[in-house]
């Protein structure tokens, strides 16, 4: 019994640390680093020539809602360079595009994936700094402005702006989820840059320095998290601007959701056994500690863990009042999570159900994906989770 009692405990803190722990951590070491060396005034007056590239696949219902919120920018027009590449398109997008002057329009008829068709626009680009953007996230005026002064300092490679999901007050779950994520994710990138550096971008809105850019191999599943990693391991910091963020609609239900991350778990094992490097502290110090505690336990020991802690707490129960009171606990959890399921596509304000039901579901699909990973079953194709209508 006392090797289970141990056992369960060092699962439970790691659980635990994953989830709470380290956001508590990081935001100590943060404020902790700040007091030390506190952040340097940034250079208003500081404003390079950027190209702006957005991969859009059959995007024609966003596509001129997009084309106008680029045209809004708040940044020097005669410094900015838009290219938007449409390839393996078959719906209007490339049509709709062709209407923009302002705009370069890259399309070819064969669809090859995101990964491509951003290394294609790549290699148009003519200005030092490359800011992705997805077709359906819109970004706030001030995005470019914000993001190129992290560029003044030479130890900054890469930008990760912020993501932030539009939920409705009577959400379904797949909103009321995913939104909490985020926004959760979003606090964790802010401490992560304040102590060194984020560990891997969003790809609704991300930015690196064109001589840092390093194509990732075709076969690659998270190619944004893969593009700032490769930036990291290359000894640059990426930063992280809150203010400048990319506004989408949550997925359509928590099946387009599940799609989503069985396929984020199945890119995050590969980034693990590609990243290698990373893994290593007397290389990477802080970088290490920051990738295994924000993401390595996240793909890997947590959601076995979670599954051994239900099943040793069945074979500690009478053993201690203590285990009696964590069995009725986790079983609540997972009430709460099939509560959620059962009312997963309902309009409800009662969120309590919804953040259970996305973090097991969360977990659970990083078995599927590890599954898709290993079996090569998961595609590296454009296949962009449904969005909720407005």
């Amino acid at each position: 019994m006392i090797f289970l009692e141990i056992l369960f405990w060092l699962l439970a803190l790691l659980v635990a640390y994953t989830y709470v722990g380290y956001g508590v951590v990081i935001a100590a070491l943060a404020f902790i680093k700040q007091k030390i060396n506190p952040e340097k005034p940034f250079n208003e007056a500081f404003e390079p020539a950027v190209t702006l590239i957005v991969a859009a696949y059959n995007e024609e219902e966003w596509i001129k809602e997009k084309a106008k919120n680029m045209l809004e920018l708040d940044y020097p027009q005669e410094k900015m360079q838009i290219l938007f590449v449409t390839d393996g398109s078959d719906d209007n997008t490339p049509e709709i595009l062709k209407e923009y002057d302002q705009f370069t329009l890259l399309h070819k008829p064969e669809r090859a994936g995101k990964i491509a068709a951003m290394e294609r626009a790549v290699t148009f680009a003519e200005n030092p700094i490359l800011i992705f953007s997805d077709a359906n996230a819109l970004l706030n005026k001030e995005a470019v402005k914000n993001i190129v002064r992290h560029y003044n300092d030479p130890e900054i490679g890469a930008v990760a702006g912020e993501k932030r999901i539009i939920v409705a007050k009577n959400d379904s779950a797949s909103g009321a989820g995913e939104g909490f994520y985020w926004k959760y994710e979003s606090f964790l990138k802010k401490m992560d840059y304040k102590f060194y550096s984020v560990v891997g971008a969003a790809g609704e809105l991300f930015s690196v320095r064109r001589d840092l850019y390093e194509p990732v191999h075709k076969n690659a599943i998270l190619d944004d998290f893969m593009i700032s990693l490769t930036i990291n391991e290359k000894g640059y910091r990426v930063a992280y601007e809150p203010d400048a963020y990319a506004s989408e609609l949550p997925s359509e239900s928590v099946e387009a959701e599940w799609t989503r991350k069985t396929r984020i778990a199945a890119g995050g094992i590969q980034s693990i056994l590609w990243l290698k490097s990373l893994l290593n502290p007397f290389k990477h110090g802080r970088l290490t500690f920051q990738y295994v505690s924000h993401r390595v336990l996240r793909w890997t020991l947590v959601p076995v863990s979670i599954i051994f802690l239900f099943v040793l707490n069945l074979f500690l129960i009478g053993h201690k009042p203590i285990y009696d009171l964590l069995i009725i606990f986790q079983l609540f959890i997972f009430f709460l999570g099939f509560a959620g399921y059962l009312l997963e596509n309902k309009k409800i304000r009662f969120k309590l159900f919804f953040i259970p039901y996305y973090v097991l579901m969360m977990n659970l699909a990083v078995f599927v994906g590890f599954k898709r990973f290993i079996s090569g079953k998961q595609t590296v194709l454009w296949a962009k989770a449904k969005r909720a209508k407005q």
